[in-house]
């Protein structure tokens, strides 16, 4: 830099921000009395400390251009990142990481993609046909002697950890947490500097939390045996599964000799277990109540056909099915005409779904259960046909492979409350869905003139229609009532798994398992069957496995009808008929 050039006399010298002089003139005064000099005394301190400010920021703004220039991506650290050997391109890419910015970001992204090429020592970007220079971002005609990057997978799952890393810096919560989440399974110790930056900078707790839990499981294979010790007790105070996995491995692959070490990973691993088994419990018992809720709902309107009426209807699960194939036909035709309103569709899926198995349910009643009434056997022979005939119907337009009923995305996801505890959103929506279908039902039975019709036909179908009842009218809604709730247990199920022909078929032995058990015409039995029927089979499970569990449940059922024919909330009293 050229030495400044003085002043002239009456003039105010400062320094440029481009680095050259600038001369401004100052205002004179001819024989300034002694009364305007002290007033001109603060004044030229004013100007010459304005001047020296100026000349200062100049300095800085050069200062601070060639700090950030120090931090950018530098064209032979790209080149170093792209090519190479393995062990070069890592620690190009970890002295990197260390000052990123957007540049690294873009290249990074194109090499998870597989879009880099290299022409020379430059580092090109290839998308669609075109080239772009990673340092300077401008388009650049694609050298015909470019060559593609080739990425082993090592490299692949470094340049993962890497755009995970880049992830902890993040603005987004979101992003921050998943960055944490990805980086668990790359844990090493040279990536330490990089947690304590985010560490540093962190303002979430939980992310903070998370973020040392990570520092520990980084720690825990240091060669310091007082940093293993350290990492040993962080990471026993969480609850992590992955923790104890990774704390199990340690001890089991001989990876830990020293003896102190080795005692404290094997106390750590107790005092996991200890705060993991109350996530386990907790999740087979909320596992038992969603299970039941769906097996209340799906028996809700069987508990009406065959507790109310006394119509065993073996078709019971393909009204279910119908459900199902409503919401999946209601989904298409949101993804297809109203893509932008496709997470409300389960609110149109709802009515329809129930509408679909009702009118169905209303046109069986009509032209084949009537004839029928009073002869069961009869009955189960005829609507066990009639579900061979739905299915066949079903897979003849839909096909035989199971259809995907996709959740809304406020359906998808769920709530963290344990380390090793997920509520999915969809099973508590089904939970509060079924309550809300058995509150609609019971409101019905008993407050509406429907409902005291429907209960009078059952008591005693003579002396309604002597009071002037329509009596094959009443019969007519009730079933489509209970063909209307299974529609409803159907869009309920499409939530949590595939739609299917075979998809009632599962569910119409424990439907009327649950009616009978939680007594014949009895609402609220029918509920209380149904979550003990649920949070049993699941606590078996646990112990006996699945279909040991089904058996077991099976035997319960048919001792305790054995003592209790009538079912547990059997009703008290004499009968109508008496």
């Amino acid at each position: 830099m050229r030495p400044p050039v003085p002043p002239k006399t009456g003039y105010l010298q400062f320094l440029h921000p481009s680095g050259s002089c600038r001369h401004v003139q100052l205002p004179t005064l001819s024989r300034p009395g002694p009364l305007l000099q002290d007033h001109l005394l603060p004044m030229r301190l004013l100007v010459e400390t304005i001047a020296r400010v100026s000349r200062n920021f100049g300095l800085v703004l050069l200062l601070s251009a060639h700090v950030f220039s120090a931090h950018a991506l530098t064209p032979e650290a790209a080149k170093a990142i792209a090519v190479g050997e393995n062990d070069d391109r890592i620690k190009a890419l970890a002295a990197a990481l260390i000052t990123p910015d957007p540049k690294l970001s873009r290249l990074i992204d194109a090499l998870v993609s597989d879009s880099v090429k290299i022409a020379g020592d430059g580092v090109l970007i290839v998308t669609d046909g075109k080239a772009i220079d990673v340092i300077s971002g401008a388009e650049i005609a694609l050298p015909a002697t470019a060559e593609d990057v080739v990425n082993n997978n090592r490299m692949r799952r470094e340049i993962d950890g890497a755009k995970a890393t880049l992830g902890l810096f993040s603005d987004s919560v979101t992003k921050r947490n998943n960055a944490i989440t990805e980086l668990k399974d790359s844990a090493d110790e040279g990536k330490l500097p990089l947690i304590d930056k985010a560490l540093a900078q962190e303002t979430e707790a939980s992310l903070k939390a998370k973020l040392e839990q990570l520092r520990a499981a980084m720690l825990i294979a240091s060669s310091d045996k007082q940093k293993r010790l350290a990492a040993v007790a962080a990471l026993s105070s969480g609850g992590q599964p992955s923790v104890r996995s990774l704390m199990q491995e340690r001890l089991n692959a001989g990876g830990e000799t020293d003896p102190e070490v080795r005692a404290a990973l094997t106390a750590g691993i107790k005092a996991i277990e200890g705060k993991l088994v109350w996530g386990e419990r907790l999740g087979v018992i909320f596992t038992g109540l969603s299970l039941g809720s769906i097996l209340f709902l799906v028996a809700l309107g069987l508990a009406i056909t065959y507790g109310l009426m006394g119509v065993i209807n073996m078709a019971h699960g393909e009204l279910l099915m119908i459900g199902a194939y409503a919401t999946y036909l209601v989904q298409n035709l949101f993804r297809t005409y109203l893509p932008d309103a496709f997470d409300h569709y389960i609110i149109v899926a709802i009515p329809l779904s129930f509408l679909a198995a009702a009118l169905v349910g209303a046109f069986l009643e009509r032209t084949i259960i009537r004839w029928l009434y009073g002869r069961p056997l009869e009955t189960l022979l005829a609507t066990w046909g009639i579900s061979l005939m739905l299915i066949q119907l079903v897979r003849t337009f839909f096909g035989a492979q199971n259809v995907l009923v996709e959740n809304p995305s406020w359906l998808s996801g769920g709530i963290d409350v344990m380390s090793n505890l997920t509520l999915p959103y969809n099973r508590i929506a089904i939970i509060f869905f079924a309550f809300f279908v058995l509150a609609g039902v019971s409101l019905l039975i008993s407050k509406t003139r429907l409902g005291l019709l429907v209960r009078g036909v059952t008591q005693n179908r003579s002396m309604a229609a002597c009071m002037g009842v329509n009596t094959a009218k009443i019969d007519t809604y009730a079933f489509a009532l209970g063909a209307g709730i299974a529609g409803l247990a159907g869009c309920a199920l499409s939530q949590v798994g595939n739609v299917g022909p075979d998809l009632g078929q599962g569910y119409i032995v424990d439907s009327f398992m649950v009616v009978v058990l939680g007594g014949v015409g009895q609402l609220a039995g029918t509920v209380y069957a149904g979550l003990a029927l649920g949070v049993l089979n699941k606590l078996l499970e646990g112990w006996t496995g699945a279909v040991l569990a089904k058996i077991i449940v099976l035997v319960f059922i048919v001792v305790l009808i054995q003592r209790r024919p009538q079912g547990i909330f059997a009703l008290k009293g004499r009968s109508a008929e008496a």
